[in-house]
């Protein structure tokens, strides 16, 4: 009898440490306001995770300082403030994300992460555009040998854990790897003489072209969940603000470029494969925000289209 509480305490404490990040807690992820002075009340609240299989994954490897499971960087629902920066501002950089950080941790059950399954014989939500993307049979339904094949992928590209399990990391990595030759082989992002931020919701990708000429990325993305995606057609980046803070959550925005109201592209201190959207911003890395910061320029132009996948 005693064991058996024991075991079912242990079961509960595992159950409370997993299953609070796809929730994503409201005083983590929710806007930034444009207006310290603006009352807490008027913000808008944070959107529940989509239903469906995919709102219901766990990080496959325990919390760490790479996949912070309670924290996340909130975006701005209202346009921020714009003010000229000064030169000391300007000068400091945003601190280092710390090591690990944007490691390749694939969400699964969590059944799988807890049993710490070596093959998940489970359908992932991405299983056939995993199964096309690996040139398996397209049928929807995990089988012994689809698990091999995602498994391999897996380990060749670092993802943990390699258990062979369709989810959102291994999906957004087939994706980035085909947009890495011709992003826009597909033409859906316009060709004009100036330079263009291709943002597309299809694949979480983005990409800064010239003309024909792609001058940085693609990279992954991690754009708006439902009910405040992204806003897709033509916008113009009207303010920069490479140190830019959250006044509601007291949270940074690092390389913040604001280009529609309060959607920006800043980098975020945490997953950019959360298994729901953002708030409405791109979320990059520190790395790719960083070279997206140097790739533009006020002024800018835009361009968003597609739909983010499980939204």
């Amino acid at each position: 009898m005693i064991s058996r509480r024991i075991a079912c305490r242990s079961v509960a404490v595992l159950l409370a440490a997993v299953c609070v990040f796809p929730a994503e807690a409201a005083g983590a992820t929710g806007a930034a306001a444009a207006d310290p002075a603006r009352p807490l009340a008027a913000a808008a609240e944070p959107a529940p995770p989509a239903a469906g299989p995919e709102a219901m994954l766990v990080p496959g490897v325990p919390p760490g300082p790479y996949q912070p499971w309670q924290t996340d960087t909130p975006d701005q629902v209202l346009p921020p403030t714009v003010y000229a920066p000064s030169t000391e501002e300007d000068a400091v950089e945003p601190r280092a994300a710390t090591e690990g950080t944007y490691a390749l941790v694939e969400y699964v059950p969590l059944g799988d992460a807890a049993a710490k399954v070596a093959c998940s014989k489970r359908t992932g939500p991405y299983q056939r555009a995993v199964e096309r993307w690996l040139k398996l049979r397209v049928d929807g339904k995990q089988s012994a040998a689809d698990c091999r094949a995602v498994r391999a992928f897996q380990r060749q590209q670092r993802i943990k854990p390699a258990i062979g399990f369709a989810g959102p990391v291994t999906w957004a990595r087939m994706q980035l790897l085909s947009a890495r030759k011709n992003p826009n082989a597909a033409k859906k992002c316009p060709v004009r003489t100036y330079r263009i931020a291709c943002v597309d919701l299809d694949r979480q990708v983005t990409w800064v072209q010239k003309g024909t000429k792609v001058v940085s990325g693609p990279v992954p993305m991690r754009s708006g969940r439902a009910g405040y995606r992204t806003r897709t057609g033509w916008h113009t980046i009207y303010w920069r603000h490479k140190n830019h803070w959250s006044t509601l959550y007291n949270n940074p925005m690092p390389y913040a470029q604001f280009f529609d109201g309060g959607q920006a592209f800043h980098a975020v201190y945490g997953s950019i494969y959360t298994t729901v959207g953002s708030m409405g911003c791109v979320n990059l890395t520190l790395a790719d925000a960083r070279t997206l910061w140097g790739a533009l320029k006020k002024g800018d132009r835009v361009y968003v289209w597609g739909h983010r996948p499980g939204n």
